[in-house]
Parts: structure tokens; C-alpha cells; sequence
């Protein structure tokens, strides 16, 4: 794109994603940024962008209205979304935003609905072969009480951002009932990883990048280090083949038990909070699609470094 304009971006939801705007601050072609948010004065990612634009809530009616009007006035060429509950609408809306001239960064709305709900999503894991825990819903556990075994972990189906969770010594443990559907699962140990994957417009898995977690705060990895592990690569060829239409970026959550192995037991239809770290070890999604919308295709490559650590810290932007 030499001696062209920048292709314009909007990272959508942009809250505090700061570090993935930068990541496409970066990417090659040169983009140029603009970013969304309920109260855009208030988000630090909004506040690092070339422009930022107020929308309504990601599951009001106005929203895609609010999101093509921001297409249209500013020739938007690729969104990305950035958190769970605004997948939907933007899966069931990539047709008439594509019209207006923008490539939304989001698999089919099957894959969308699958990754929504963790229930499902086990299913259909287990279906394609793919590791999963044993995991039953609220009313399986209590009508046959040992079938886990105890301590159970619980968590909601549709949850998020770690709401909801918790561990379960016993059947007298559980509460009365719950405020929304749950699903329990054995608890596991041992090391926690996020795998990145980039799947091409063509659907092809291109890229695998793996990280441990070494530390966590509020569900989203503080400390990491990338990891290249065979097994784990493999079990990201089986979730591409369970979710055949998937696209761009997805991650997922593995527990290597030491006594039952790795087991898969989340996916993410979206970039995940750890991806800056995939994109400073090489695996350059971000550039990658750009260049997809910019060229039609991309240099995809697993051409990644092993053992880089990321080590976060708390910053911050000043207006005014």
C-alpha cells in the first residue's frame, strides 16, 4: 500500500484493550484507527486512536444502525470485536455491513452461537474427538449427585471474564439455585494454557501459538510465556475441524491435568485478552488481517518464537 491512505480499522468495544490497538497501531499495511465504546471519553483504548465514536450497547437494536452509520461517514474497511456479547449481532449482521464496505473480523454465526454457550461447546468438542472434561448441567448433577465426583467446578454457560465461578465440596454446597444455567465439570490441576489460532479467509488453520499462564488476574493472563507443544497444536487442529466456520483469530483454554492430560475447557471466537503476547513472539494476526482485507490475501506463517515471556504492568492515559 505504498503512497496509499491508510486502511481504516475500527476496533470495536475497545474498553481497555489498549495493547491490541497497538497491536494494529503496528500492523503493515499502515492502518488508520478508529475505535468504539459506550462512553468512548472514558476508555483508554478510544483514547489512543486516531478517532473514537459513541455507540449503544452491543445488545440494543441501534447498535449495528450506529456501527454501519461510523462504516459509511468513515470508509471503514475491517471491524474488530473484542468482547463475547457482541459477537452475535455482529455475525448475524457481516453481510449487511460487508455491503457498506467493511469485512467484520467474526466467524459464522453457528461457531459464534457454539463458543456462547460452554455447555455446547463441550459437546461439540467431544464430537470432533477433541479432549474435554466430563461436564453435565445443573439438572444432571443434582438428579444424580456422584456422577462427577466431588469437588465440582461450576460455571455459568454463557458466562464470561470469570463471572460466576466456583468450586463445590459437596451436594449440601450447592445453593438452592442459581441466577442463570449452569455447568459443572471435575476439577482439574496442573498448568493452564491459551492457544491462539489464525484461520485464512479460505479457512485454512495458519498459525498456533500457544502460551502458559503463568498468572492471572480477573480471567485475563498477567504473566506468560509462549510455548511450542506438538499436543497442543494438535488439539487446535481438531477444534478447526469441529468448527468449520471458523475464521481470523480464536483462542482456547487447556488444563494439562497431570493425571487425565491436556483438556480443552473454553473457546474464544474473538481475540483473546493474552494476544498481545502471540503478536510479540511473531504470530502477527493483527497484520495479517489487514492484509487479507487490504490484498485479498495474506503471509500467514507458524514461524513464531518459543519462550517469550510477557509480563504486564498497570499504565495509564491522561486527557486534558
Amino acid at each position: 500500500m505504498t503512497g496509499e491512505s491508510p486502511l481504516p480499522v475500527l476496533i470495536s468495544s475497545a474498553g481497555r484493550r489498549a495493547a491490541l490497538v497497538g497491536a494494529f497501531r503496528g500492523a503493515r499495511p499502515e492502518v488508520e484507527l478508529h475505535a468504539c465504546d459506550l462512553v468512548p471519553g472514558l476508555s483508554s483504548a478510544c483514547a489512543l486512536a486516531d478517532a473514537a465514536h459513541a455507540v449503544p450497547r452491543c445488545t440494543e437494536p441501534g447498535f449495528i444502525d450506529a456501527i454501519e452509520d461510523i462504516v459509511r461517514r468513515h470508509g471503514i474497511r475491517l471491524i474488530v470485536p473484542t468482547i463475547d456479547t457482541e459477537l452475535p449481532a455482529y455475525a448475524a449482521a457481516a453481510g449487511r455491513l460487508a455491503a457498506a464496505g467493511a469485512r467484520v473480523h467474526v466467524s459464522a454465526p453457528e461457531v459464534v452461537a457454539i463458543a456462547r454457550d460452554k455447555l455446547r461447546t463441550m459437546t461439540v468438542l467431544a464430537q470432533a474427538g477433541a479432549p474435554v472434561p466430563d461436564t453435565v448441567d445443573e439438572a444432571t448433577l443434582r438428579a444424580d449427585p456422584g456422577r462427577l465426583g466431588w469437588p465440582v467446578f461450576g460455571k455459568p454457560v454463557g458466562g464470561s471474564a470469570s463471572r460466576g465461578l466456583g468450586v463445590y465440596a459437596d451436594a449440601a454446597s450447592l445453593p438452592p439455585a442459581f441466577a442463570e444455567p449452569m455447568m459443572f465439570q471435575p476439577v482439574l490441576s496442573g498448568r493452564e494454557f491459551t492457544v491462539n489460532m489464525f484461520i485464512d479467509q479460505q479457512g485454512r488453520l495458519r498459525c498456533v501459538v500457544p502460551h502458559e499462564r503463568l498468572q492471572v488476574r480477573a480471567g485475563e493472563v498477567e504473566k506468560g510465556r509462549t510455548t511450542r507443544r506438538e499436543d497442543l497444536a494438535r488439539l487446535a487442529g481438531l477444534v478447526h475441524r469441529a468448527l468449520p466456520g471458523a475464521q481470523g483469530v480464536l483462542c482456547f483454554q487447556v488444563i494439562d491435568d497431570p493425571a487425565l492430560g491436556p483438556r480443552i475447557i473454553e473457546i474464544n471466537a474473538r481475540f483473546g485478552g493474552g494476544y498481545p503476547l502471540a503478536h510479540a513472539a511473531g504470530g502477527r494476526f493483527a497484520d495479517w488481517l489487514v492484509d487479507e482485507v487490504a490484498a485479498g490475501s495474506c503471509a500467514a506463517h507458524d514461524d513464531w518464537r518459543d519462550g517469550v515471556v510477557m509480563l504486564r504492568y498497570d499504565d495509564a492515559v491522561f486527557l486534558g
